[in-house]
């Protein structure tokens, strides 16, 4: 052992052999008796053979020591190995199909082990790329859109999806619904369009100056590839709106009947007949030219309720559509209007969809109602805000005659509808938007002071207060 040689080593420092231990015996026979300086080791041999223990002891520790490290080696040399072979025999991530896009969620793991956020497998050797606080491998982090590896140094993203550029734009990007091109970015780089409040509809700016033409009913822009009816009068018509339009003045009679019908429902029935006459724009204008009072809606007046004697010009006659949808065959008369009441006729616009026409004549039969009823000249805001509430309340009825529901009008009224389409119905909650959404503060600001008193206290007591007061109830 290691502390015995160390002990070895310091007795034979003390040059102390047999022979002279021997001879030293017989020469002092009293030398058999132990002796405090030569019968047992001197302090100095105790602490130098405590020392050889101790360092005996540190080298069996080292030797201890580089055993295990050697165990820990191999150990490790065994596990590398093994990862070699299981990387001889890896498969590669799953292969995603153009139907098999994956979903950014990053499943919980362990410390230490990598998960792919494409195809949730671990990541052990070879590439890998780390993107959107996640890792991937590069076959799973793909375009959202097109399904394809992305391989380029620049993408983009939406929410937690990556994007090809390309792709990118082409989903977000918005395209203008005219011309079908990407609407441009202004100079300071921003996308700039312009949209209908109730179509929602996007197109580029340039487009409100470069002649475009937009429907005069439900004001939509339709696509360059879309055909319009042009009216002689300049105006423009979309075929959709067209399916429903009243051309002529004895196509409208069966309507007007059917708003008399409305009207006498609500216990507001107009004793003297009213002639109601359909006439072109320039025809409307010379009769609101000719009449001395009454306010006219901005930009364009579309009815009118007439009180002086005029000679207007109606038409009669439906126009017929030839080569390139222009109206042609347009036969007018002039028609001499007598007064014999406070109201002399009714003028409503041609070409004109069903239901605007007769939220327009719902208007116009108010102003002549509250004339022949006798009411004191009023407000501005006032008249046209009841108007517009009668207005308002047909198209209601009209929307909700399939459930026989009105939420003003009696029950007795069970006047002739149509069954409308999915377009019809749509414009007439367009005609109703326009109403509730007009910012003029006679027709606007009037409609909506009208509304909540109508709401607020009905029809009937708010039409009182009207008259005896010429404001409305609050």
């Amino acid at each position: 052992m290691g502390w015995l040689s160390k002990i070895l080593k310091v007795g034979s420092g003390d040059k102390i052999t047999g022979r002279n231990y021997q001879t030293e015996l017989e020469e002092d026979p009293n030398s058999r008796l132990p002796s405090t300086s030569e019968g047992l080791w001197s302090e100095n041999e105790n602490e130098d053979i405590d020392r050889a223990i101790a360092l005996s002891l540190v080298e069996e520790s080292q030797n201890a020591n580089n055993v295990i490290d050697r165990d820990y080696q191999l150990e490790e040399d065994e596990l590398l190995a093994k990862a070699v072979q299981e990387s001889l025999n890896f498969e590669p991530p799953p292969q995603y199909t153009s139907g098999n896009a994956y979903q950014p969620y990053l499943p919980q793991y362990q410390f230490g082990s990598r998960i792919c956020a494409g195809c949730y497998n671990e990541i052990r050797y070879g590439r890998y790329l780390s993107c959107l606080n996640s890792i991937w491998h590069p076959e799973c982090f793909r375009c959202r859109a097109c399904n394809v590896p992305i391989s380029d140094y620049e993408f983009s993203t939406s929410g937690n999806f990556p994007y090809h550029k390309s792709c990118y734009k082409e989903s977000y990007h918005p395209k203008c619904d005219v011309c079908k091109h990407f609407i441009p970015t202004n100079p300071t780089g921003l996308i700039e369009y312009r949209a209908h409040p109730f179509w929602i509809q996007k197109y580029c700016p340039s487009h409100e100056y470069d002649a475009t033409p937009r429907c005069c009913s439900c004001e939509r822009m339709e696509p360059r590839d879309v055909k319009y009816i042009s009216l002689h009068d300049g105006r423009k018509l979309c075929l959709e709106c067209l399916d429903s339009t009243i051309m002529d003045t004895n196509e409208c009679q069966p309507l007007y009947c059917e708003i008399q019908a409305f009207y006498d429902s609500l216990n507001m029935k107009i004793e003297q007949e009213v002639p109601l006459l359909l006439v072109e724009r320039q025809a409307l204008n010379e009769a609101r030219e000719g009449e001395k009072h009454g306010h006219y809606h901005i930009p364009e007046t579309r009815g009118l309720c007439l009180s002086e004697e005029q000679t207007i010009s109606t038409v009669l006659r439906r126009p017929r559509y030839e080569r390139g949808n222009r109206a042609t065959s347009t036969t007018s008369e002039p028609y001499k209007l007598t007064r014999h009441c406070e109201v002399t006729a009714i003028l409503i616009l041609f070409g004109l969809p069903r239901l605007l026409t007769g939220s327009i004549l719902a208007h116009e039969m108010m102003h002549a109602w509250l004339r022949l009823k006798g009411f004191r000249t009023l407000s501005q805001d006032v008249e046209e805000g009841i108007c517009q509430v009668l207005a308002h309340m047909w198209l209601s009825s009209e929307l909700t005659s399939s459930q026989a529901y009105n939420n003003v009008a009696s029950t007795s009224y069970s006047g002739a509808r149509k069954t409308m389409s999915k377009f019809e119905r749509k414009l007439g909650e367009l005609f109703k938007h326009q109403i509730e959404s007009d910012m003029s503060p006679v027709y606007g600001d009037g409609f909506r002071a009208g509304q909540m008193a109508v709401n607020k206290y009905g029809l009937q007591s708010t039409l009182d207060h009207i008259q005896m007061t010429g404001t409305f109830p609050h």
